[in-house]
């Protein structure tokens, strides 16, 4: 296994090949323009919201909810992303690894969150690492989660390993032309289904689910988020994974697909339907998954984008009115 100290860490920011993109550029540079890769960062820590979260998976949120930490940019910036304000639009603000520590450990003593939820923090890895070595320094041994696009380099997992208890990863496309479209990346099924790989030869299959308890502390969980008329790139997704990792893996279904900006694609500025939700569902339990998470859609119609669950405002302190994910 590679590691590396923590005074180094900084370094990884120099010829950045943090995620499978490789964009080779220093992000230490001072020129903004020319420190610039596809996430749109620098090296210096920006985040959009500290706090917790009750919309994960039931091990993940349990009753006070997941001390999630939500970034500025992103390696995917997927077309359709429901955090596009700080995907996207650069919506968050600048922090020192310093300040973040005392962020957490604030929302840890106010809010007794059952875990540390990093999310899409992959642009920023250095930074997390350097922060979670300095918690676990600090006497903190709440679970730390690393929620991910699947879109991840196994370089950099490597390096993760001793800093990380827990994987979300999203397996989103089996269609390497819809990756391309939507994601820029026609490599995300091979380059995914290997990063997940290594999470689960890191971390073994999400604990709770095994053992029946409450919180899970260790190991992987991957979701799927069920695009509107992409059906059949669901069907081979969930496909894909029970033919890698078996019957046993943990697997969350979710539907809570929002149309954020408008697409040329008109299936996409719409919501996903009871039909293609249910065609979905039922392979995934002809396959057989022994551990499934369903987020079940509700009734909604086009018009009911303000105030939704889904979409996270990031210019308000608390971004999340609150969803669920529901186990079957």
């Amino acid at each position: 296994m590679k590691n590396i100290k923590q005074m180094d860490f900084l370094k990884l920011f120099q010829d950045c090949r943090l995620c499978p993109r490789q964009c080779k550029i220093n992000r230490r540079d001072d020129n903004k323009q020319s420190a610039l890769g596809f996430c749109k960062e620098t090296h210096r820590l920006r985040v959009a919201y500290v706090g917790p979260h009750f919309g994960e998976e039931p091990p993940i949120s349990g009753e006070n909810g997941s001390g999630t930490v939500f970034f500025v940019g992103c390696s995917l910036r997927c077309s359709f992303c429901q955090n596009h304000q700080i995907s996207h639009k650069g919506h968050g603000s600048a922090v020192s690894v310093e300040e973040l520590l005392q962020m957490l450990e604030n929302m840890v003593h106010d809010y007794n969150v059952h875990n540390i939820n990093f999310v899409t923090p992959d642009h920023f890895f250095p930074h997390v690492f350097s922060a979670v070595s300095m918690l676990r320094g600090r006497g903190f041994d709440l679970p730390v989660i690393y929620n991910l696009s699947g879109y991840q380099s196994v370089e950099m997992l490597n390096i993760a390993e001793n800093y990380v208890d827990i994987y979300l990863p999203d397996f989103k496309y089996s269609d390497p032309s819809l990756a391309a479209r939507l994601s820029k990346c026609k490599d995300y099924p091979g380059i995914a289904l290997e990063a997940i790989a290594e999470m689960i030869r890191q971390k073994g299959f999400l604990d709770s689910c095994s053992t029946g308890s409450d919180i899970a502390k260790t190991g992987v969980l991957v979701r799927h988020l069920i695009l509107p008329g992409k059906i059949e790139n669901s069907i081979n997704a969930l496909t894909s994974l029970f033919l890698e990792f078996g019957s046993r893996l943990p697997l969350s279904l979710m539907s809570q697909y929002h149309p954020v900006v408008h697409h040329k694609d008109t299936d996409l500025n719409r919501f996903v339907s009871g039909q293609e939700f249910n065609r979905v569902y039922s392979h995934a339990l002809a396959l057989g998954f022994e551990y499934l998470f369903v987020q079940f859609p509700d009734d909604r119609t086009e018009g009911h984008y303000i105030g939704s669950p889904f979409l996270p405002d990031f210019r308000n302190a608390e971004p999340f009115k609150g969803f669920t994910i529901s186990s079957s």
